[in-house]
């Protein structure tokens, strides 16, 4: 590992790298919290809150393969420190902002401000972790995402309730201030392939030598047109939920922040350890295995998704968002270990990168428009409906990649 460290230390990262992950998830969902409130005050359109939402996805995708080159050649935890410090500054700045530009800008700062962490923080874990335990320390990871959409969702809309969005963006980024603060001194770096059963090289690789030894397994496609429509259904649901909730449904800010998450993330974190103990078992029966429970999860989450578009009960509404949930939890385990089967070490800062501008280009960066501009004419129960169809997309490109190209393409066969 580099530094002598104790041997539950591996766990000890996941914890720190959860607070971290927390924050960077909360200050992500606190802005679709205040849809209305923004909505009310600076006269926006559906449309200008479904840019609003995009903008973010733009700038994080763009950046996403230049933060994971970068991870590659500096040390993972300096950028997951200076990332936090640096998003955490962006979102008390947004509070800032008095027009629709000023908004954007800031919010689409936070996404260059956040786009190392994702490369930085899956690649130090994969040299913690070897492929015994590596899909549930990631899902246990991946928690982290869902319960601070719960926290930033709810009490983004609790505190603009009462006092205003701006507050919202003030005490979010003011205590990822502190945290980074807090885990400078904790966080080590490890020996990069430490957990590898054969060598790796030494040599770091040009920008080009790494597209060829990413893009040359034709899984990685697979498994960035998975993540892209997978990403697609998640954002419209964190996007456009507490809103569709505010107006069909007549929840007050708070109410529909917390109702439009809390069902989700909570059956989310209980599918996601399911799925990484499942892909870690048939990880050591099938090659593909990985793929297979991630299929699994967007075959079953998308007659879900359809119910809660077009449901008029309450209770209904909730039962579909705990059973997506769910199924959601089972692919998110997956999305990085799955990726670093067949992507040597060497390069999986660089391949995060990859899958998070393909993900946050093509699916979050387009989700919110697209359903912003559909529901225009069929509202946004029929538009989330929809969304149903781009998770079986999903589903379809990883059978593809599990019983096609997996066999050759994963580094240690089973």
């Amino acid at each position: 590992m580099g530094a002598s460290v104790h041997p539950n230390y591996k766990w000890h990262v996941v914890g720190m790298l959860w607070c971290i992950s927390f924050f960077n998830y909360a200050d992500r969902q606190a802005v679709f919290s205040v849809f209305p409130l923004l909505e009310k005050e600076l006269g926006l359109t559906t449309l200008e809150l479904g840019l609003l939402g995009s903008s973010f996805a733009w700038v994080y995708g763009l950046s996403a393969p230049f933060a994971g080159a970068i991870v590659d050649r500096i040390k993972r935890s300096t950028a997951i420190l200076w990332g936090l410090q640096v998003w955490s500054i962006i979102c008390v700045a947004t509070a800032s902002a008095r027009t629709f530009p000023a908004l954007v800008f800031w919010r689409a700062a936070e996404g260059l401000g956040e786009s190392m962490y994702y490369p930085a923080s899956m690649s130090l874990v994969s040299d913690y972790h070897d492929k015994t335990t590596r899909s549930r320390a990631m899902g246990i990871h991946q928690t982290s995402v869902y319960i601070g959409t719960i926290a930033g969702g709810f009490f983004a809309g609790l505190i603009g309730q009462y006092y205003g969005w701006r507050w919202s963006f003030v005490v979010f980024g003011g205590l990822g201030i502190i945290l980074g603060l807090l885990l400078r001194k904790l966080l080590i770096e490890p020996e990069r392939g430490a957990t590898e059963e054969a060598p790796i090289p030494q040599r770091k690789l040009s920008a080009g030598e790494a597209l060829r030894t990413i893009f040359g397994k034709p899984t990685v496609i697979c498994l960035m047109l998975a993540f892209l429509s997978a990403n697609f259904v998640a954002v419209v649901l964190l996007a456009w939920m507490p809103k569709f909730l505010y107006d069909k449904f007549g929840m007050n800010l708070a109410t529909a922040g917390l109702t439009a998450t809390l069902f989700v993330q909570l059956a989310s974190m209980a599918g996601a350890p399911v799925g990484g103990w499942l892909a870690d078992f048939m990880r050591r029966k099938f090659n593909g295995g990985r793929l297979m429970v991630q299929a699994l999860g967007v075959f079953c989450g998308a007659p879900f998704v359809v119910l809660c578009g077009l449901t008029d009960s309450t209770a209904m509404l909730i039962f579909a968002l705990t059973a997506w949930g769910f199924f959601k939890g089972l692919y998110d385990a997956n999305i990085f270990a799955s990726l670093f089967d067949v992507v040597p070490p060497e390069t999986r800062g660089s391949a995060a990168g990859w899958m998070n501008t393909v993900g946050w280009l093509g699916g979050g960066g387009t989700a919110p428009i697209v359903i912003g501009w559909i529901a225009q004419d069929t509202g946004l129960g029929v538009a989330i409906a929809l969304a149903a169809g781009v998770y079986v997309f999903a589903g379809l490109a990883l059978v593809v990649g599990f019983s096609v190209f997996a066999r050759r393409d994963v580094l240690s066969p089973v």
